[in-house]
This record gives structure tokens, C-alpha cells and sequence, in this order.
């Protein structure tokens, strides 16, 4: 099996762990505040209202506040990540259709597609022999094949939740339920489960530099 030893994290990638989350979680909160206050917004800027509905403004915001943090990535990191990448085009996409149409369900299944993209994406690389999970989080740790084996299948059956997860909030609760669960939900279970895979990464982290050496 391929492994993602080859790929290291750069400058950017390590020093700026902080900024790379409020880049990702930055859009997330307008999104959230922008459907709380959807109302009010359109009240104190009429234009809005060309946008449709709460959940419309909210969208069109969200899109605009994506755009913003690709290019300061873009800008700052020196690269584009390929979660916030995928996720923007998906953001991108079907936010457009959202407004376009005036049907909320485009956005609503965004991150169903983008998480079952990445769960397909990641078991169905393992089914070929090849792990991309370093691919897909920039390498910022080094584990030998087995460590990526394993968390490559965990990665990609937990994305493949969380696609499952937002399929039953959004057809089953409110938009303002759907929208919290969105920013207050996902965020803290991802974090969970980030945290729940280190043993495994120490268990079989690799020091390229000490293996140099040898």
C-alpha cells in the first residue's frame, strides 16, 4: 500500500494551526448568525431581500465569507487546503442553486455530499491500495502503513456519519436547528473524534528525520 511519508507539512501548515481553523470555522459562524438575525439584516439592508428568505440571506452570506477565506489561505498559507477547497466549491455550488432556485434543500445537503465525498473518496483509495488521508490533511503528521490504513478507515466511516447525521437533522428539524447543529454540532463531535484517534497516531507516528539518520 502507498504510503503519504513523502508528503511533509509546510511552514505555513505548522505555524498557523490557529488561523487555519478561524478560516474554516470563520464562514460557519457568519452562517449561523447571519439565519439568527436573517430578519433583521434584511430590515436594515433592503438589498437583501433580493436573496430570498432568512436562510437565503444566511446562504449568500456564507458564500461570500467562503470565498474570503480560500483567498486568504490562498494568500497566507501559501496553498489551498483541500477540505476547505472541496467544501468551498460545494458551498459555492450549491448555494448558488439555493438562491437560484429559492430551494433550501441545495444547501442543506452540502455537507452530506461533501462528507460522503470524502468518506468514498478515502475508503475507495484504501480499496485500491492507496491511503489519501495525508493528501487530504496536508500531512501534518507522519505514521507508518498501518497507522494510515486504520485511520484512513476511521476517517473515511466517521465522514461517511456525519454525511448519515445531517440527512436526519435537516429533514427532521427546524432550519434553526439545522443551522446550530451545523456550526454547535458537527464542529464539537469532529473535535471528539480528532482527539480519540491519538493514541493511534503516537502508536505509530514515524520521525523522518531521526529514520534519516539511521
Amino acid at each position: 500500500m502507498s504510503t503519504e511519508s513523502d508528503i511533509t507539512p509546510t511552514a505555513a501548515d505548522r505555524h498557523h494551526p490557529l488561523l487555519k481553523l478561524a478560516l474554516e470555522l470563520g464562514p460557519l459562524l457568519i452562517f449561523f448568525f447571519a439565519n439568527l438575525r436573517g430578519q433583521w439584516l434584511v430590515e436594515t439592508f433592503p438589498a437583501l431581500s433580493e436573496l430570498g428568505g432568512p436562510l437565503f440571506v444566511a446562504t449568500g452570506l456564507f458564500m461570500a465569507a467562503t470565498i474570503i477565506s480560500l483567498i486568504v489561505s490562498k494568500i497566507v498559507l501559501g496553498h489551498l487546503p483541500i477540505m476547505p477547497f472541496v467544501s468551498g466549491i460545494v458551498v459555492l455550488i450549491f448555494g448558488s442553486l439555493s438562491i437560484w432556485l429559492q430551494n433550501e434543500t441545495f444547501i442543506k445537503m452540502k455537507p452530506t455530499i461533501v462528507n460522503a465525498l470524502f468518506g468514498v473518496a478515502l475508503l475507495g483509495g484504501l480499496a485500491f491500495g492507496r491511503s489519501l488521508l495525508g493528501y487530504v490533511f496536508n500531512a501534518a503528521f507522519q505514521l507508518d502503513a498501518e497507522g494510515w490504513r486504520k485511520l484512513t478507515i476511521r476517517w473515511g466511516i466517521f465522514f461517511l456519519f456525519l454525511a448519515v447525521l445531517n440527512e436526519v437533522v435537516w429533514r427532521n428539524f427546524s432550519d434553526g436547528t439545522w443551522v446550530a447543529f451545523k456550526v454547535w454540532g458537527t464542529m464539537p463531535i469532529t473535535i471528539i473524534f480528532t482527539l480519540a484517534q491519538m493514541p493511534l497516531v503516537l502508536k505509530h507516528s514515524i520521525n523522518l528525520e531521526t529514520d534519516g539518520e539511521k
